[in-house]
């Protein structure tokens, strides 16, 4: 044999025994990349700009491997029969669909402005109130924010314009959806109520065939509401009020606990919804929901409004849909008790503290005199803690809610307070309870400013 022939023969020798294993090689791959990705590995974090890490190589044996149920890795009959022994690989779905949202179709990665018209007039005369919506290219939750339930409320219009129009589609993960101004026809008025004087705030989540007010909570809650996942519902304080900025949330909710941690060290106040507010609604339905309170009524206060947005911008970092120009935390303030404290008579009220101060039990926060006889009388702090809303210096009657104080707690001792209310709800549920009767319009305390 001549050595050319000899070497000829070694080498097909060589390609003969290598083919084994460069098929089992490729079918160990396929099979590595036969599931499609799960939502959290179709988008990169952005701690993690290289994706997921790769599945670790298995030995060349592993073909005969106990497989799973559903998984078609290890069994090539599981998949479409294609004369090789290697799973088809399937074509990635995009993981971004176009949004559909009120009668229209957002594309991917783009900024919009929708129109949702509530059912409350002539529908000739019917002015549609803007949607603002962002839809990201990477997903990612839904979150929604709406402002002037009452129509005021003005910071909260301004929070959603600045927040909306900084968002860069492109880079975005999830949907974010602003309504600027709910209540057009009180926002018009200059007037926190609707033109039938009800409180939009105290009909949700509404009925179809209800009185006026009803109906457009349903249209609201049905139109865009349901397609959140998060809901943060943007007021002020009200009647000659004003609040330091701060989250109200039910914190014997786990979940609404987790979300409120979100907002950076924006000021948490335990404050459990009641029947027909946008934010019970939203929580009875899966929705987890806050309401942001900040500065007063009929006025654009800056400071409160860059407070909000912070916030805000911090909640986008913290549930993964953006880079946020600047982050927020800081320790989170927590109160889970607090009061209205309330003149003892009338007069006209003129404070003594200023809003987020620290005060003491015994403290003087201001005093109501008497214009005509010139007696008066104190108003005085029953414990220590933090003015958390405030009314403005005013004739007052006896009775007025004046000052709200808040008790600090700890975040150790509020999250002890939301398992233990979430354990007793699960013993509960299990009892036979009856359906609650559908309740009028609440007799609310003048105080409570959402």
């Amino acid at each position: 044999m001549t050595p050319t022939l000899n070497r000829t023969l070694i080498a097909l020798t060589l390609v003969a025994l290598a083919a084994p294993v460069t098929a089992n090689e490729r079918e160990d791959e396929d099979g590595r990349h036969a599931a499609p990705p799960s939502a959290d590995q179709a988008a990169p974090r952005p701690e993690d700009p290289d994706g997921p890490p790769a599945a670790t190589d298995a030995p060349d044996d592993d073909t005969t491997e106990q497989a799973a149920p559903g998984d078609t890795r290890a069994d090539p009959a599981a998949g479409e029969a294609t004369g090789d022994t290697a799973t088809e690989v399937p074509a990635t779905p995009d993981p971004v669909a176009p949004l559909e949202l009120l009668g229209k179709t957002v594309p991917v990665g783009t900024f919009d402005t929708l129109y949702w018209t509530p059912d409350q007039s002539f529908r000739s005369i019917a002015t549609p109130v803007p949607v603002l919506v962002a839809h990201g290219t990477r997903p990612g939750p839904h979150l929604c924010l709406t402002a002037a339930v009452h129509g005021d409320e003005l910071n909260g219009i301004e929070m959603v314009r600045r927040l909306m129009y900084e968002l860069e589609p492109d880079e975005l993960a999830g949907t974010v959806v602003g309504v600027p101004i709910v209540n057009l026809d009180g926002f018009r008025n200059g007037s926190r109520y609707l033109s039938d004087r009800r409180d939009l705030n105290r009909y949700f989540p509404g009925r179809k065939n209800g009185s006026a007010a009803s109906r457009v909570a349903y249209s609201l809650f049905e139109n865009i509401v349901r397609h959140c996942d998060y809901l943060v519902d943007l007021h002020t304080g009200s009647q000659k009020r004003v609040n330091q900025p701060q989250l109200r949330a039910d914190l014997e909710n786990p979940q609404v606990v987790a979300f409120a941690k979100h907002f950076g060290g924006m000021t948490v106040l335990h404050s459990p919804s009641s029947s027909g507010m946008l934010r019970a609604a939203a929580v009875d339905e899966g929705i987890v929901a806050v309401t942001m309170e900040a500065g007063g009524p009929n006025r654009l206060e800056d400071d409160a409004v860059d407070y909000g947005v912070q916030a805000l911008e911090t909640l986008l970092e913290n549930l993964d849909m953006r880079k946020a120009s600047r982050f927020w935390g800081a320790p989170q303030p927590v109160f889970y008790e607090s009061e209205w404290i309330r003149a003892g008579q009338g007069g006209i009220l003129l404070s003594e503290v200023e809003l987020n101060e620290q005060v003491k039990k015994g403290q003087i926060l201001g005093t109501v005199t008497d214009p005509i006889s010139n007696t008066g009388s104190a108003i005085i702090a029953p414990y220590d803690g933090r003015v958390l809303g405030m009314a403005v210096n005013q004739v007052v009657h006896a009775g007025f809610a004046a000052y709200r104080i808040g008790e600090e707690k700890s975040a150790e001792e509020v999250e002890a307070k939301a398992e233990q209310a979430q354990e007793q709800n699960d013993s509960q549920s299990g009892g036979n309870q009856d359906e609650p009767t559908p309740a009028g319009e609440p007799d609310r305390p003048d105080g409570d400013t959402e």
